[in-house]
């Protein structure tokens, strides 16, 4: 008789339960964060064995020192994603269109600025600037867009084009990704965004983005941006196919490369959006989303605080209000964050996946108040712009 197979799909979580009270050495462990950096072994351990309320008081500790114990920063500005038009065809993605589809875009110059306008009035001067990877159009036409930007509006910062952008538009121009990052700066780009990083492991990112750049590849271009002075964030999607120890993989690759340059400004971890997606009708892949059971809030605000306690040499570390709605956001300053990202006067890419959160500058102001501290305006760069007293 045949040995039956075995399952080859990883186990997230064996007990199905999330822990009421932390075990003796997860309590240890915890200890220890405020005294030295934790182990990849001793990181997991914490996602298995540690209570929600431990991992939120040492987090919140860790916040205090990391950061500036009085306040809570946001940003003024808008996501400009300048085309729906990519052939990456992500597992995860709602929102990506081809051509021939009938509802692809590529906006024009005019439109931009348009938008641009909009966060100027708004008593912004930052925008995001993101978008799918277009078979057709090369570096020139992304130059064309930043100096145009800059010649109209020359106190604009532009935060714009993930990692993956970058190896797009080199691969389309025929250019190394360092020659791509120094004709973007000289154009006009400030920062980069740490988008596609979703979880850095390549057993993940073979089965939900396999046309991505590798997770090798994703820090090599953030480390080219910061050699030409060029600052990135960091991001990480979680909730979907990982694992535990993937996640703690994630974090540790990038605690090891801002080790090596010091060039990232912030953390932003967010959980995957299941809604309209391709994942969502593959019965094998959503069947692992859906193992864990229903985690929901708990798991974000575990990850946030995990994220925390393990990235010791990051400042930043931001929440997502824009998946998690405006009270888990707000319990997030509770669990590790010192940032409430951006007002969002525009969002694409979540609210394809049928999530879709709004939040003004009011409600960003009472939310930090409401949690105990004072809100300041920031720009891109993580420098503050204004306090904004009660």
């Amino acid at each position: 008789m045949n040995a039956p197979v075995p399952d080859p799909r990883p186990v997230l979580n064996e007990t199905h339960t999330v822990p009421r009270r932390s075990s003796p050495i997860a309590l240890e462990i915890l200890d220890e964060a405020l005294e030295r950096r934790l182990t990849g072994g001793e990181l997991t351990l914490l996602f298995e064995e540690a209570a929600l309320h431990d991992l939120g008081r040492t987090a919140t500790e860790l916040r205090l020192r990391r950061s500036d114990p009085d306040v809570v920063t946001y940003v003024v500005d808008r996501n400009v994603t300048y085309t729906n038009v990519c052939y990456v065809d992500c597992e995860f993605c709602a929102f990506n269109r081809h051509k021939g589809d009938g509802d692809e875009y590529w906006l024009s110059l005019d439109e931009i600025k348009a938008k641009v306008q909009s966060v100027i009035d708004a008593g912004g001067r930052q925008i995001l600037l993101q978008g799918g990877h277009h078979p057709n159009e090369k570096i020139e036409a992304y130059e064309a867009m930043l100096s145009e930007l800059k010649a109209e509006f020359p106190d604009l910062w532009i935060h714009g084009f993930s990692p993956n952008e970058v190896q797009h538009f080199a691969k389309v121009s025929k250019l190394s990704t360092l020659d791509v990052l120094k004709r973007l700066r000289a154009a006009g780009l400030d920062s980069i965004p740490g988008g596609g990083a979703e979880i850095l492991n390549e057993r993940v990112r073979s089965i939900i983005a396999p046309k991505k750049t590798t997770a090798r590849e994703w820090i090599e271009i953030n480390e080219e941006a910061h050699y030409l002075g060029i600052p990135t964030t960091a991001t990480m999607m979680f909730a979907h196919i990982e694992t535990y120890p993937e996640r703690v993989e994630h974090l540790l690759r990038l605690r090891e490369s801002q080790d090596k340059t010091k060039g990232y400004t912030a953390f932003i971890p967010w959980t995957f959006q299941p809604g309209n997606t391709p994942l969502a009708k593959i019965p094998e892949l959503m069947e692992q989303v859906e193992f864990r059971g229903y985690l929901g809030a708990t798991d974000y605000l575990r990850t946030l605080a995990i994220a925390r306690i393990a990235l010791d040499n990051f400042c930043n570390i931001q929440a997502s209000w824009v998946t998690q709605g405006k009270s888990v956001g707000q319990l997030t300053l509770g669990y590790g964050a010192n940032d409430l990202g951006s007002t969002m006067m525009e969002e694409s890419v979540v609210s394809a996946a049928g999530t879709t959160h709004a939040l003004t500058q009011g409600d960003l102001n009472e939310m930090i108040r409401g949690a105990g501290y004072t809100p300041a305006q920031r720009d891109n760069g993580y420098n503050v712009l204004k306090v904004i007293e009660a």
